[in-house]
């Protein structure tokens, strides 16, 4: 017997309330039930107005995971009183990016606008990000893209040009303690109904463990009503549910990249204190510690350089010392460098006079080498002239030989390193100066006397 088109058209599961995750169930279903972005969606806001009065534009949110991008979403397409339709980067390929704008055809035809939530969007190539392209200028969808990744590196320019970027904001202890609470007190969908005791100091470690993540907070919450004894979340149960929390870092995105200036600022800065935070957070992170002595090694050589040059020394030691302890007793003398380039003396006077002598030699080409510097193995070169007039330094009184000119005849009186007046380079500054001074008035003399 044929079914009824209902009957057909009906999920063959349901899907039981009780069932779903506590984040799921708490999901605001309102734009006052989102907790931590009042700068972007508090009373009186731009987007915000725009929202309530159902003019939803396609856009891309920009947020660390649980700060409320999906349910932002979710609450678009209701506001706009639209269909909603979410794919997942992750899981979608071309052919589902195709079916779900087939859909959104339809629906158009028939005067219904489609909100198409693609998460996880910077996980599509470009061939896939411009499957939209004619579908958002046509107003067949109301693209939202969610991304934890930034738009500007992951998402192609053709894209970006139809759609506004929201950043969204990691979301603070207080505002996930105000979701904390109201999950339970909730009797519908939250834990109202079993009289949780947890006290607000419990909330709040609850809540500083999730780092700005509300979702993961109301599962850490969710698990520990399962382990409470007696329905009281104590000291006991928090060291259970907390015990393997992770701080957020992506080891390759832009987190990861923000840390690693924020070491190298902070090293230049001279500040110790956050030099050793940054390091200690990007190894607690999970950065290869091979990376990071990478990284120290490099500070050592472009922003203390010659002021200090056993910075570079101890640098290398503590790669060393790493490869051959490993995690965690090597990690210590990462930190230690760190430590010491901070509070070494600074000087980027090296890595400054090689940038320039680099542009210059791409300026002047290849300029011949004095002949009295040149090599001269065979009697052929030794007729010609090389190596006529060269001074051996040792055999000249005081050991320099200040009329011997080094440079190419075209760069004879450039002055490539200005040493700092800080550490070891205020002494080279001194000492280089005076040679400076002498083989510049030798040289003039020598010229005169020609």
């Amino acid at each position: 017997m044929a079914r009824r088109k209902s009957e057909t058209s009906a999920p063959l599961f349901a899907e039981p309330e009780g069932l779903k995750p506590l984040a799921e169930r708490m999901r605001p279903r309102t734009l006052d039930e989102i907790v931590g972005q009042t700068r972007l969606l508090g009373p009186g806001t731009a987007l915000r107005r725009s929202i309530e009065a159902g003019h939803v534009h396609s856009m891309v949110l920009w947020g660390p995971p649980g700060c409320g991008k999906t349910t932002l979403a979710l609450l678009l397409a209701k506001y706009a009183n639209a269909r909603f339709k979410a794919i997942s980067a992750v899981l979608s390929g071309l052919a589902d990016v195709r079916a779900a704008l087939a859909e959104a055809e339809v629906a158009f035809a028939q005067g219904e606008r489609s909100v198409l939530f693609v998460d996880e969007v910077h996980r599509f190539n470009k061939a896939q990000q411009d499957a939209f392209l004619p579908h958002i200028e046509k107003g067949v969808i109301l693209f939202v893209g969610a991304t934890t990744e930034n738009p500007s590196f992951e998402l192609n320019s053709a894209l970006l040009s139809r759609c506004r970027v929201h950043v969204m904001d990691a979301v603070s202890v207080e505002a996930i303690v105000e979701a904390l609470q109201r999950a339970l007190h909730d009797e519908e969908r939250g834990l109202g109904q079993l009289n949780l005791k947890v006290d607000d100091a419990a909330l709040g470690l609850i809540a500083q463990a999730a780092d700005g993540d509300v979702r993961r907070a109301l599962t850490l919450l969710e698990i520990a009503a399962d382990v409470a004894r007696d329905g009281v979340i104590d000291d006991t149960t928090l060291s259970q549910v907390l015990a393997d929390r992770t701080r957020r870092f992506d080891k390759g995105g832009e987190q990861f990249y923000d840390q690693i200036s924020a070491l190298h600022k902070s090293v230049r800065s001279s500040d110790a204190d956050a030099a050793l935070y940054w390091c200690t957070r990007m190894l607690d992170g999970g950065v290869d510690p091979a990376y990071l002595a990478r990284r120290l090694t490099r500070m050592a050589i472009e922003d203390i350089g010659l002021a200090d040059p056993r910075a570079l020394t101890l640098a290398l030691e503590a790669w060393d010392t790493y490869d051959r302890l490993g995690s965690p007793e090597g990690e210590l003398a990462l930190a230690e460098v760190a430590i010491y380039l901070a509070i070494a003396a600074k000087s980027n006077a090296a890595y400054a006079a090689y940038g320039q002598v680099k542009r210059l030699i791409g300026e002047t080409g290849t300029l011949d080498v004095p002949m009295h510097l040149r090599n001269a193995p065979t009697k052929l070169m030794q007729g010609l002239g090389y190596g006529k007039g060269y001074q051996y330094d040792p055999d000249v009184e005081g050991g320099i030989a200040y009329d011997q000119q080094c440079l190419p005849d075209a760069l004879v009186g450039h002055e490539f390193y200005r040493p700092a007046e800080r550490g070891l380079e205020a002494k080279i500054r001194e000492k280089l100066d005076a040679v400076r001074k002498a083989r510049g008035a030798a040289l003039r003399k020598q010229q005169g006397d020609s």
